[in-house]
């Protein structure tokens, strides 16, 4: 099976939505399952991961209601707030719905770079394996620092950096974020999405050139068996369309094995979210 590790849906709300900024205004409408089926149907996608994109617990419920209602939506990714109180009571409200298969926050618009390892954040990340559940890691380069310090705190935890930890492609930047990426990926239980990258990158000029070392790296650093394509869908429409973001995964990998290229287009995806 191929899987959509990494995607999107929402009713458009300029007051919920205020990221979606001026250079993104392609996207200001509603995209919704019925979008992304035409989609999938052309691209020879299965099935998908949604995930949250606003953080609130109704954001958690909407996505639960499509997948209850959509065969290609097999899990999603929710929000709650992992530094509540009574954060184990809201996990174990959850822990009945199947298509619930994990977490995130989204950490890259926080100010505070240590903010992953706040007392009251780490609380609530302790409680996730009891469940199953997974946890994403949304983070810029600058806080890749925070996240190894973070991952090491729970080695049993099942992680994946979402958008290779979306690195300063568009500028050139590459070192920093590289050296930090190998040191995580020397923890086995943090996997990586292969998704958002084209919009790191120049939206109207970007080539996969220069994606190429990006990739190269998380798949030598992280293997075959930790990555997962995403397509980030429909954020990545501002900057191609999904045929293009599709192709920057499979062309790359298109030299390595079958059992390889599996894995990075679909088994990887089924087995970390036990879709």
């Amino acid at each position: 099976m191929t899987i959509d590790s990494h995607q999107h849906f929402w009713k458009y709300n300029p007051e919920k939505h205020t990221w979606i900024d001026d250079t993104m205004a392609s996207i200001r409408r509603d995209f919704l399952p019925s979008d992304l089926k035409i989609v999938y149907s052309g691209n020879e996608i299965d099935g998908c991961v949604a995930v949250q994109a606003d953080q609130t617990l109704k954001e958690t419920d909407f996505l639960l209601d499509l997948a209850r209602n959509t065969d290609f939506i097999k899990g999603v990714v929710g929000w709650a707030d992992l530094r509540a109180e009574n954060v184990e009571e809201t996990l174990g409200k959850y822990a009945s719905n199947e298509k619930l298969k994990g977490w995130r926050h989204i950490v890259q618009g926080e100010a505070d770079p240590n903010f992953l390892l706040r007392p009251e954040f780490m609380r609530g990340i302790s409680y996730l394996e009891k469940y199953g559940y997974t946890y994403d890691i949304l983070v810029f380069p600058h806080q890749l620092g925070s996240v190894l310090e973070f991952v090491k705190h729970f080695p049993n935890q099942k992680f994946v950096i979402d958008h290779i930890a979306k690195p300063y492609i568009k500028n050139g930047f590459y070192e920093g974020w590289a050296l930090l990426m190998e040191a995580i990926a020397q923890h086995e239980n943090v996997y990586c999405k292969v998704s958002g990258m084209i919009t790191e990158a120049d939206y109207n000029s970007w080539t996969p050139e220069q994606i190429h070392p990006y990739l190269h790296h998380v798949l030598e650093v992280f293997g075959s068996e930790r990555l997962m394509f995403g397509s980030d869908w429909p954020v990545c429409l501002v900057a191609g369309n999904y045929g293009q973001v599709k192709a920057v995964v499979t062309d790359f990998i298109s030299a390595l094995g079958e059992n390889d290229q599996n894995n990075i287009m679909g088994q990887n995806a089924l087995a970390f979210y036990r879709l």
